[in-house]
């Protein structure tokens, strides 16, 4: 079953702006490890789910994984061939819109040689650059 939500208010959405920064959602809060965006893009509902299988599968199931970012915006694409007018396409994609700084995936309970590796993987599935967070010792 894709990541998508299960009701929304408007079947199809504007496009919007994916200017400036994140403002929130960009420590690591709960896990000790984390993955963050350096770039902005929208991150397909299909590769979100790419990243955490290779997440789930680095660590062998140990553990816990946090998915920091939902898709939850409806792309509109109309067919191949298609004269212009007539209206707009129908829903091909769900995306989440994602800023420079947002941390994306949060994990805890393995060491952190296994947490890099799975990130590192888990980066590969994704359009833009990343980078590893680690939780300081203090907070």
């Amino acid at each position: 079953m894709p990541l998508m939500p299960k009701r929304i208010k408007f079947r199809k959405q504007q496009r919007g702006s994916r200017a400036g920064t994140a403002q929130s959602g960009t420590g690591v809060a709960f896990g000790a490890y984390a993955l963050q965006a350096m770039e902005r893009a929208w991150i397909t509902n299909i590769q979100l789910e790419a990243c955490r299988v290779a997440i789930n599968r680095a660590t062998k199931r140990k553990g816990r994984l946090w998915v920091r970012v939902f898709p939850d915006k409806p792309v509109s694409k109309k067919p191949l061939e298609v004269r212009m007018g007539k209206g707009k396409g129908a829903t091909e994609a769900w995306v989440a819109v994602v800023r420079p700084g947002r941390v994306l995936f949060e994990i805890d309970g393995v060491p952190e040689p296994v947490a890099r590796e799975a990130m590192r993987l888990a980066a590969f599935k994704l359009p833009i650059a990343t980078r590893f967070l680690q939780r300081h010792a203090g907070a």
